[in-house]
């Protein structure tokens, strides 16, 4: 399916919200309301920090507070960038007066963290299940003091898909009961297939498993239930695209608000700009009046809602942050290296502005193969990208600059040769295996440029840079177009790298991260 362009969304009306409510990408999303605070977590595949916690008031206006995972585990399993790994699918819980992540690694199996305060310390990763294909799991802690845990399957990984597994689970959350047995098998439901991303919930003396199916661009949500946890379920789907222009609506969270009001997020895959999540309303069809009553009808009877009245008064206006002035030389939490980060990849100082070390690497000449690219996420809509950059040291072929990352990737920055500094714009294709000048080199005195990247829709590209006496800046290139990163959405990268060779290659000095 073609990705939908990003553009500027008209204006809801008064008092309503405009989906997506996070227009990035927050891949398959899970949240739960403590109190009148509401948190979500997303996949964050191979990226450190990984399992971005993020915080609202109103379901609608978020902020990220942190991350709960620091570093991935195995370690050595991730000291390269594995973009289609790691952290899939987590679900985040509160029980017992401690949050709960449960999360599949399609290589490993299924982990689990948890803490007190969802800001942190939160407990090193215990492998719950081992093996591989293991993906989207999710605890229920009964009201009997039972628990269990439902987790679907990768294909890729285990030769099984359109199947979801359900185990008895220790209350600690440390162990499982049994060797688990299938609950929900798709083969067995007519036009069902790639049946995944379970989530386990209670409600009306029913156990209720919302589970995605049908791809990520094209899919639907379901919605199963049973007297017995381990069933049998009936099923039915309770949101699709229908005659909205919301492609494979679904994989997200059920959320009661503080006034009883229901609601549920979920994702929509657009391309480049990967998985934004929308904000829909979800009440329940005639609860409690018999057999066939009480299913969940999500968004408009069914299909996704483009604007809605919030759940709450709408706090101030809030989104992830993306901008950042590097205080004291760290950066903020929309950041996160490419795999587990490693020593000396930044350089610590008393003011602001983000130093990193030009790292030797025989893999400088391709940035999908460097852990030592600090991204955000794209946004989803147009906007412009600027950084100020200097490039310190004289090690020749050192190189740093502002990226935009994919299956194919581009940037503009600052190169050291012979003749001294020079502005440089490269990119490489998707399956190109060296990158490649995408115009011609300047001289940059001093060693500074100012970059910038105006994001178009469609997730075009254009660079341009201001060096020296310029008065404005100076277009480099022909557009680029941005791609996915397998399962991720584009990213916006900064990166310091130098050539094979012996000594210190240099430092680069990032300055006034914007986005507008």
């Amino acid at each position: 399916m073609t990705a939908l362009p990003a553009t500027a969304p008209p204006t809801a009306p008064a008092g309503t919200y405009r989906n997506p409510v996070l227009d990035a990408d927050w891949s398959d999303p899970d949240a739960i309301r403590v109190g009148d605070d509401y948190y979500l977590t997303a996949s964050s595949f191979g990226r450190a920090p990984g399992l971005p916690i993020l915080h609202s008031r109103d379901l609608v206006n978020w902020r990220i507070i942190g991350h709960a995972l620091q570093r991935l585990e195995p370690e050595q399993a991730f000291t390269a960038p594995r973009h289609d790994c790691g952290v899939w699918a987590p679900s985040i819980r509160h029980h017992a007066g401690r949050f709960w992540i449960f999360w599949g690694d399609p290589d490993h199996g299924i982990y689990q963290i948890s803490a007190e305060d969802v800001r942190g310390p939160w407990s090193r990763p215990h492998l719950l299940k081992a093996g591989r294909g293991l993906i989207d799991p999710c605890p229920l802690w009964d009201d009997d003091g039972r628990a269990y845990l439902v987790h679907a399957w990768a294909k890729s990984r285990s030769g099984i898909k359109n199947r979801l597994t359900g185990h008895r689970m220790s209350p600690d959350g440390r162990e499982l009961l049994d060797q688990g047995r299938t609950v929900v098998d798709g083969d067995a439901l007519p036009g069902w297939f790639t049946l995944e991303g379970p989530k386990l919930y209670r409600h009306g003396g029913w156990y209720w498993i919302f589970a995605p199916a049908g791809g990520v661009e094209t899919g639907w949500q379901g919605a199963f239930r049973s007297r017995e946890v381990f069933g049998p379920y009936e099923e039915r789907i309770v949101l699709a695209q229908g005659r909205t222009g919301v492609n494979g609506p679904h994989q997200g969270a059920w959320v009661r608000a503080a006034d009883g009001s229901d609601w549920f997020l979920h994702f929509q895959q657009r391309g480049a700009y990967g998985r934004v999540v929308h904000l829909q309303p979800m009440r329940w069809s005639d609860e409690g009046r018999g057999e066939e009553a009480g299913w969940p009808v999500v968004g408009d009877e069914g299909e996704p809602v483009a604007a809605h009245r919030p759940p709450v008064p709408a706090e101030s206006p809030a989104a992830p942050a993306t901008d950042d002035d590097f205080p004291g030389g760290r950066f903020g939490h929309q950041w996160s290296w490419t795999a587990n980060p490693g020593q000396g990849w930044t350089v610590a100082h008393g003011g602001d502005g983000l130093r990193l070390a030009c790292r030797r690497t025989a893999d400088a000449h391709d940035l999908r193969r460097l852990p030592n690219v600090l991204v955000q996420r794209m946004p989803g809509r147009p906007c412009t990208v600027e950084v100020e950059l200097r490039l310190d040291g004289a090690g020749a072929g050192a190189r740093a600059g502002l990226a935009v990352l994919g299956d194919a990737f581009a940037w503009i920055g600052l190169e050291r040769d012979a003749l001294g500094t020079r502005l440089v714009h490269r990119f490489a294709e998707p399956a190109a295996e060296h990158e490649r000048d995408a115009a011609h080199s300047r001289p940059a005195p001093e060693g500074r440029a100012h970059l910038r990247i105006e994001l178009l829709p469609g997730a075009r590209c254009l660079f341009s840079a201001r060096t020296g006496d310029d008065t404005a800046f100076r277009s480099s290139g022909p557009p680029f177009a941005a791609t996915p990163w397998r399962w991720v959405g584009a990213q916006l990268g900064l990166f310091a790298v130098a050539p094979e060779g012996g000594g210190p290659a240099g430092t680069a000095v990032f300055t006034r991260f914007r986005v507008t």
